[in-house]
């Protein structure tokens, strides 16, 4: 028998539950590719169910489904048509085509994609990217036994649909641990749970910044991704020196109404905020009517002396929203941070949580509550302080030993991360390529800083590396000089 129309239909053989599928699917993606042109008469039923030798009702259903979903229309004179459905050749559509589809974003967004970190892509045998824990000594075992308790007991009472806040009992623990870790003076309620310190500082951005107008003063140098975040809600980011006391509190513009500081452990440089400026910072938040996010990120790995009091402690006015995370002293992966929250804007913060993505795993967050609870945090913490105070005190000397000539290292007394100030005279972007060449993975201060930084140099983390290997990285470092 001749073809009724040109088109080429596989189907199943008859009897199959999946004909009258294939049928449909066949033709419409005939229609929406062009195969069957708008306007196109097709063949009825009847005709095509005695060419395909398929029952009639297969075809009239394969018809109506079409006719449902718009891609065929009927009149009493024509039968069955294609509907015109294909996206018509604009003079505009040809312009987004063109390679300028980008400009119905926002400037911030407008040719950006996630980054790819192409050094990533070579081996490296020592590894000094700061930010990252030693996941090799974290006690996984407690953890699998907490998970599995964790998921029996969800099982018994499933729930549904977690708190945007966070869970009490973790909201619990943490207020008790930031109390006992940081002498921070917090209850449950103070506290919203985040996906990390970025959906902290995201959640933060949401409720107090008004595109074009708020301006927001960040340290420079600063973790880039708290700049990315207030540049992508249209915040005005006005950068401020960082000296060895810290944020340069005097360089402050009164019309700032964020402040944004790591006066523990400052990133990437390592300085401590001194208690003359902490006190100068909140006087400046009172009198110009302006607040201060605190990122608390790794003071729990204090190598030396007393810690000093946080913003929060110091705190009389209800300025200050105190973030820490769980990524340093457990594992980046674990994704979840929080917010001490000043009675004013807790609820503002709540609802934009619920928005955001509703509530972090509950799962996730009964385990991490029972890690703290049963005082595995605590344990985690004790032996991680001695294993990167080991780590801060061979990287010193080895700094101080084989390039003490170019790299002067920054008196630091917490954290996972030493910095080193760079001789000028040397290109330290061009030693970070020779390294990685050579199996060093380095981070320099040029990644943080807001534009040209103030200051050359690199961030080595000790988290990623082992003690025994800190000499021998830094000895293969000082041949990348020359």
């Amino acid at each position: 028998m001749e073809p009724i129309f040109e088109l080429n239909l596989r189907l199943p053989k008859k009897g199959s539950r999946l004909l009258l599928r294939s049928l449909h699917e066949q033709l419409r993606a005939a229609i929406i590719e062009g195969r069957l042109k708008a306007g196109v008469r097709l063949p009825a039923s009847r005709t095509l169910a005695q060419s395909m030798k398929i029952s009639r009702n297969t075809v009239v259903l394969a018809y109506e489904m079409l006719m449902g979903e718009g891609y065929l229309v009927t009149n009493t004179s024509a039968g069955s048509t294609v509907a015109d459905v294909r996206p018509k050749q604009t003079k505009q559509r040809a312009a987004l085509d063109d390679g300028k589809a980008d400009r119905r974003l926002t400037s911030f967004w407008r040719g950006r994609s996630p980054k790819e970190d192409t050094d990533l892509s070579k081996p490296a045998r020592y590894d000094f990217r700061p930010g990252y824990p030693d996941m090799s000594l974290f006690p996984f075992d407690v953890w699998r036994r907490l998970t599995t308790r964790a998921a029996r007991a969800e099982s018994k009472l499933p729930i549904l649909e977690g708190e945007s806040q966070g869970l009490l009992a973790l909201r619990k623990a943490i207020a008790g641990h930031v109390s006992y870790a940081r002498a921070v003076a917090c209850s449950p309620d103070d506290i919203v749970v985040t996906s990390g310190f970025r959906q902290a500082v995201d959640l933060l951005a949401r409720i107090m910044i008004v595109p074009g107008e708020t301006q927001v003063a960040l340290e420079d140098p600063c973790y880039h991704a708290v700049r990315n975040i207030f540049e992508s809600v249209g915040a005005r980011i006005v950068p401020v020196p960082v000296d060895e006391e810290g944020l340069v509190v005097s360089k402050l513009p009164s019309t700032v109404k964020i402040v944004c500081t790591s006066p523990s452990h400052q990133f990437p440089l390592g300085v401590t905020m001194s208690p003359g400026r902490r006190i100068d910072l909140l006087e400046f938040a009172n009198r110009h009517g302006a607040v201060i996010i605190e990122d608390d990120y790794d003071s729990e790995f204090r190598i030396e002396g007393r810690p000093l009091d946080a913003l929060h402690t110091l705190d009389r006015q209800n300025v200050v929203f105190y973030t820490g995370t769980f990524s340093k002293c457990l594992f980046a992966a674990l994704r979840i941070g929080f917010v001490v929250a000043p009675p004013w804007a807790r609820k503002a913060l709540i609802a934009a949580k619920q928005i955001s993505d509703a509530h972090n795993p509950v799962l996730q967050q009964e385990m991490l509550a029972a890690f703290i609870n049963e005082g595995h945090l605590v344990k985690h913490i004790r032996k991680m302080r001695a294993v990167y105070s080991e780590r801060h005190d061979v990287l010193i000397k080895s700094l101080q030993r084989n390039c003490g000539s170019w790299l002067k290292p920054i008196p630091s007394f917490a954290g996972v991360h030493l910095a080193a100030v760079a001789d000028r005279r040397y290109d330290i972007q061009e030693i970070a390529k020779r390294a990685l060449n050579a199996g060093i993975r380095l981070q320099t201060f040029s990644s943080a800083a807001a534009a040209v930084s103030p200051k050359s140099g690199v961030a080595f983390g000790f988290g990623l590396i082992k003690t025994k290997d800190i000499a021998s990285a830094v000895t293969a470092l000082a041949q990348c000089r020359l």
